[in-house]
């Protein structure tokens, strides 16, 4: 018998009594904004968390700063050679053996990072922002100054990992995105023109889409879409998708964007047309169409202009500035590849360091 529960007797017959397990627990009353404030304070300790996984790695980046920094002032004064580091590698670990990072390969780093950065006021605070990992791989990587500010402050602000660090230097993003062609200079405010020449590439690489040698618009945008989280990594970070066919109504007629992004730092609509040929003059015009239309028909008041790329398959420089000079709607142009190539040497065609230093201001803190 399951005391409490019900009872048994010679001849009787089965009975259920009364438990209180069988009342029905009672949920707590909660107040209408409960909602709100769980998520304010599920925000809070996120933002927490971050806070400190930051302030971790700035202590540890400051750390391995000091340890570059001891190392090449002994050397100043001392006939230090390759032995000497090792044993100093040898015994941090023997004193630190939970910590690893003090191999004398890494003591070797740890001094070419300060020296590297030493005296710099521009990239010795950047560097304090991103992991080691991301900081050796720029270290090495990066021919000078710039282009690693470049990266420093690209993989800050759009916390791109190790290996998307890694694909971003290998498909020289750098050169390609102060290599694009738009009219931003003389389209857009002054105070979001830099950030939007950093947000459009001269080049992109679509080599994860399955795509053979012919194929017609409808099937390279499909294939995008079918990708649509790696195609907006691939674009640089900070897109939206908002949708594809995006349809505008002027006059009773129907017309239609291939591609409807937003980006979230500049807070404005990016239309995107996709073209599988090589670029022509009249694709402007149709382009600032498009963006006349949006910014009467979709932009919020609160919103910046809407800014308009062209994705084709080639394209003559000479042709798009041409095409652009006259356009009063900020256009960029860019070109695609479905596959990987070996990188085109382009150090010698960027604009001056004085122009890049301009350019790199306006990447955020």
């Amino acid at each position: 018998m399951m005391r409490g529960l019900c009872s048994f007797g010679a001849g009787s017959r089965f009975s259920l009594k009364w438990h209180p397990s069988f009342m029905p627990k009672q949920l707590p009353l909660l107040p209408d904004n409960y909602d709100d404030f769980l998520r304010e304070l599920k925000e809070r300790i996120r933002s927490a968390q971050y806070a400190a996984l930051k302030a971790v790695n700035r202590e540890l980046i400051s750390l391995y700063w000091d340890i570059g920094r001891l190392i090449v002032t002994r050397q100043e004064g001392e006939t230090w050679g390759k032995s000497i580091v090792k044993s100093l590698a040898e015994d941090l670990q023997i004193e630190f053996p939970g910590i690893s990072g003090f191999s004398a390969s890494n003591l070797w780093r740890m001094k070419l990072f300060y020296e590297s950065y030493e005296g710099k006021e521009k990239l010795a605070p950047l560097v304090r922002e991103i992991g080691w990992s991301h900081n050796l791989i720029i270290m090495e990587k990066c021919k000078d100054d710039l282009e690693r500010e470049f990266y420093l402050r690209m993989a800050r602000k759009y916390g791109w990992t190790k290996n998307v660090l890694i694909h971003q230097v290998e498909n020289q993003t750098y050169e390609k995105t102060l290599l694009n062609q738009t009219n931003f200079e003389a389209t857009l405010p002054a105070a979001i023109k830099d950030q939007a020449k950093l947000a459009v590439r001269d080049e992109y690489t679509f080599d994860f889409l399955d795509l053979g040698e012919q194929f017609s618009e409808r099937e390279l945008e499909r294939a995008l879409l079918s990708r649509v989280d790696t195609f907006l990594r691939q674009m640089g970070g900070m897109f939206a998708f908002l949708g594809s066919q995006y349809r505008l109504e002027v006059s009773d007629q129907e017309y239609f964007i291939d591609l409807l992004l937003y980006h979230r730092r500049l807070r404005c609509l990016v239309a995107i047309d996709l073209k599988i040929g090589r670029f022509e003059p009249e694709h402007v015009g149709k382009m600032q169409f498009y963006l006349a239309v949006l910014n009467d028909q979709v932009r919020l008041e609160d919103e910046n202009p809407s800014i308009g790329i062209i994705l084709c398959k080639s394209k003559d420089k000479t042709i798009v500035e041409y095409a652009l000079k006259d356009a009063d709607k900020p256009i960029g142009v860019a070109t695609y590849r479905v596959v990987s190539t070996l990188p085109k040497e382009l150090i010698g065609e960027l604009p001056n360091p004085a122009e890049i230093a301009k350019i790199l201001e306006g990447v955020e803190e």
